[in-house]
């Protein structure tokens, strides 16, 4: 069992996985500020409330979008697990061939997504991750990584929203009773939600014409769950699919 660590703009997800099951996934929020101290403790809480020891953990992998607190939760990792901890970056394998012009652009969390993907589901594919940014990356049936979209996540697009518009204050991201909404907090909720999810369905339908093939569509995610239930496409939902990444990749770099 290793602990695999996803570190994005909003929050970081930390998880305990093995080969046959996710024991856990927590969220905390990512803070900039923090030191390798405090994110010790943090971890060490974690898997505690898990029933974790970490005594039991092979080892740890890290992949990360914010490059100003990678460092510090690799030595923060490293404190608690007394092993040292994998970062997805160069000079890592993967195992996934990626066809795009600057394959060192493509972040670490959308090839462990990429890498799960293709062990785990048909392709083609494409995989839809709905965080601080919503994401799509596309494997055609080859299994070759050949590219994608960076849109505006949900809730950017909701605070932006918020915050430009005096008349309409904040709101809960849940679905309302009806689509038609009925007051200002309803038509917001509205907008968000069935708009995001009729956006993914589009989506998917202009990929499928540009491939010439129908894809198999999986979602993860902090808030896949709050808008692809209201999508009219047959999307997997799989909350695990960063972490079997890095599993993935972790053992194909596991330390001597």
């Amino acid at each position: 069992m290793i602990l695999a660590i996803d570190i994005g703009n909003t929050n970081i997800v930390l998880g305990c996985i093995d080969q046959k099951k996710t024991r856990f996934i927590e969220r905390v929020s990512t803070v900039r500020t923090k030191t390798e101290l405090e994110y010790a403790i943090v971890i060490k809480s974690v898997l505690d409330l898990n029933g974790i020891r970490a005594e039991e953990l092979e080892g740890g992998i890290i992949c990360s979008v914010v490059p100003q607190i990678t460092n510090v939760m690799r030595v923060a990792t490293e404190k608690i697990l007394r092993k040292q901890v994998l970062v997805v970056g160069p000079g890592i394998k993967t195992g996934l061939n990626i066809l795009m012009d600057n394959p060192a652009q493509l972040g670490s969390d959308r090839v462990a997504g990429a890498v799960a993907g293709i062990n785990e589901y048909l392709a083609p594919l494409a995989i839809i991750d709905l965080g601080t940014a919503t994401t799509v990356c596309v494997i055609d049936g080859k299994k070759n990584y050949i590219g994608g979209m960076i849109l505006p996540g949900v809730m950017v697009s909701l605070d932006s929203l918020t915050m430009r518009a005096s008349q309409l204050q904040g709101i809960s991201l849940e679905a309302p009773k009806r689509m038609i909404g009925k007051n200002t907090a309803d038509c917001m909720k509205s907008g968000v939600i069935y708009g995001s999810a009729a956006m993914i369905d589009g989506l998917i339908d202009r990929l499928e014409e540009e491939l010439g093939q129908e894809l198999t569509v999986v979602a993860t995610g902090g808030l896949s769950k709050v808008i692809i239930p209201h999508c009219k496409r047959n999307i997997i939902l799989d909350d695990d699919l960063l972490l079997k990444g890095l599993q993935i990749i972790y053992h194909k770099n596991r330390p001597e």
